[in-house]
């Protein structure tokens, strides 16, 4: 069992939460692509229901409770075995040529190069976790979410035991000599996956995190991995430098009690409205007022 919440959300910030008590069912990138539906273990006493996330849209699942979906996105990923030059050709025009402006005006602050520094075993990532840390803890996934690199003590000894079955790839940015931004991915079978990535924000005008994404690619395509998969959710740069998706929803899967009920109507209306506010949003007459609630 594991703790869960029914979020109410603006952007990434979360103004209330209801508690409930979720079985999660996280499917691979393999099991989307395979577009089966989980087997539902039974749930304990103490539990109210499950989150499913990843789920292909073309899936059902048979359950007779409440459900509600809680988003929906394309799970992209990039096809290693295609190799570099077709990811490449597949890109937009506009990414290519924006991919290799970053990366010179980065490299032109490191003397002319970029310095990436790559880390597998258990000795690199020993070095790796430390620095890496340091700079998680600066990134907005860090203050908003508590998604950055974990840094407990059993968190590192995990990583550094995956590193041990060649199950980690690793990198960090330098620039002018200073750590800028850090990808740490673990590997599930052939599928290297885009775990943890942040980056200074005092060098974000340089775009460290999309160049090192880059950089890391480009080792992929000589390594064992067939796949990279960019994970749960969407983004400008996942649809940018992925070349296939999969269509997927996340899905609250609840006993069906009044009181979850009541709990999914209220998220709902919520979310409701705050896809209405964002439309209006988009008018400039009320985009700085958008801005002060997000700052807020």
């Amino acid at each position: 069992m594991s703790a869960g919440a029914l979020r109410l959300q603006i952007g990434a910030r979360t103004i209330a939460s209801i508690p409930r008590r979720l079985r999660r069912i996280g499917l691979s990138l393999d099991e989307a692509l395979a577009c089966s539906a989980p087997a539902l273990p039974p749930l304990t006493s103490g539990e109210d229901g499950y989150l499913v996330t990843s789920l292909p849209e073309t899936a059902a699942i048979d359950w007779r409770g409440v459900r509600f979906e809680r988003q929906r996105y394309t799970r992209y990923y990039v096809d290693l075995v295609a190799g570099e030059a077709a990811w490449r050709a597949g890109l937009s025009g506009q990414t290519r040529s924006t991919l290799k402006r970053k990366a010179r005006k980065l490299a032109a602050e490191s003397g002319g190069t970029l310095d990436v520094r790559r880390y597998r075993t258990p000795a690199e990532l020993g070095d790796f976790h430390p620095i890496a840390r340091a700079l998680a803890e600066k990134t907005y996934q860090e203050r908003l979410m508590g998604a950055g690199l974990p840094g407990d003590a059993s968190a590192v000894q995990r990583m550094i035991a995956q590193a041990g079955e060649d199950q980690v790839r690793a990198w960090l940015l330098y620039v002018r000599g200073e750590p800028a931004a850090y990808l740490w991915c673990g590997a599930d079978g052939e599928t290297l996956r885009y775990d943890y990535v942040g980056h200074d924000p005092a060098l974000a005008a340089l775009s460290p995190g999309s160049v090192l994404m880059e950089a890391a690619l480009r080792d992929l395509f000589a390594d064992r991995f067939v796949r990279f998969d960019f994970t749960e959710g969407e983004g400008q740069h996942k649809r940018g430098m992925a070349s296939a998706g999969v269509a997927c929803h996340d899905l609250l899967l609840l006993r069906p009690t009044l009181a979850n009920l009541a709990a999914v109507s209220l998220v709902g209306g919520f979310d409701a409205a705050m896809r209405v506010a964002k439309r209006a949003a988009a008018a400039p007459a009320l985009q700085g007022i958008a801005k002060r609630v997000r700052r807020a």
